[in-house]
């Protein structure tokens, strides 16, 4: 897997090359870009996509002690991530986290269109109860390293305080096993992940939303109707404020359509992106 240095520190990305539309796929918490394993499989056939392991508790190389680290400098390493690989003309897709709305409303000018996944929005920040015991282990000394272990016993992995709240089918254990790992075994990454978490800021995803409204191009909101972690609402909110937006719901799956219908989400991306973009305002 590539690697690129950024201002925070190294970042290794999945990048299928070629010259096809690019596609950059966005993780969520405790995850890597092997959750996009499946979609990769499919749509980077004919398409660049290119998925990014962010600074999230799966990362193998800890940040920058030096650099601050919390979703507001994700956004912005983010952004510098597109603009140091060149992309442009970009479908910006994320799950689970909400860090692309605040790219999408800060920094559009590599992007074409925007896909917004079963994600964290508006005022359900940190999502759920997952999202709220993470919030609070990170407070705890000793907590980051106990939540790890608890999901890293595989019996429990389904309970609905883990990866059971994200997904309606088991995650395949070596695919878990290397999330988790690096929180088990890394104290630097551990120290990462209680810098995020606790630089998180409740209004940053209302305060995004002024962002949205602005953005005029094409954009696809993807919805799992048995999401557990989104309310079923906001996919619709999110949709409608969108100027360009549309709203498609998946049915059998929760947070992590990736996971749980991996076919049908790439299918949809792949006709989504082959639409034309139109005029920009």
């Amino acid at each position: 897997m590539p690697e690129i240095e950024l201002s925070a520190g190294t970042i290794a990305y999945e990048d299928t090359g070629g010259s096809g539309p690019v596609v950059v796929l966005l993780h969520g918490l405790v995850h890597d870009a092997t959750v996009w394993r499946k979609v990769v499989a499919g749509l980077g056939r004919d398409h660049r996509c290119i998925a990014p392991t962010l600074p999230y508790g799966a990362h193998r190389t800890p940040m920058r002690a030096d650099v601050p680290l919390s979703p507001d400098s994700v956004n912005e390493l983010i952004a510098e991530f597109l603009d140091r690989l060149d992309l442009r003309e970009v479908t910006l897709v994320e799950n689970d986290c909400g860090r692309a709305q605040t790219v999408a409303g800060r920094h559009p000018e590599r992007l074409a269109r925007l896909v917004l996944i079963s994600c964290e929005a508006f005022d359900n920040y940190p999502p759920g109860v997952p999202g709220k015991m993470i919030s609070l282990v990170c407070k705890v000394p000793g907590g980051i390293a106990v939540m790890a272990r608890v999901l890293g016993l595989k019996p429990l992995r389904r309970l609905p305080i883990g990866f059971g709240a994200l997904t309606k089918r088991p995650v395949p254990d070596e695919i878990a096993d290397g999330w988790l790992r690096p929180l088990l075994t890394d104290k630097a990454i551990r120290h990462d992940f209680r810098r995020y978490n606790a630089g998180v800021r409740r209004t940053e995803l209302l305060e995004a939303v002024e962002g949205l409204r602005k953005f005029d191009r094409p954009a696809l909101v993807v919805w799992a109707t048995e999401d557990r972690m989104m309310p079923r609402e906001h996919g619709r909110r999110l949709a409608e404020l969108l100027p360009r937006g549309r709203l498609l719901e998946i049915e059998d799956s929760c947070t992590l359509i990736a996971e749980d219908q991996p076919e049908r989400l790439t299918q949809a991306l792949r006709t989504f992106v082959a639409e034309p973009a139109g005029e920009r305002s």
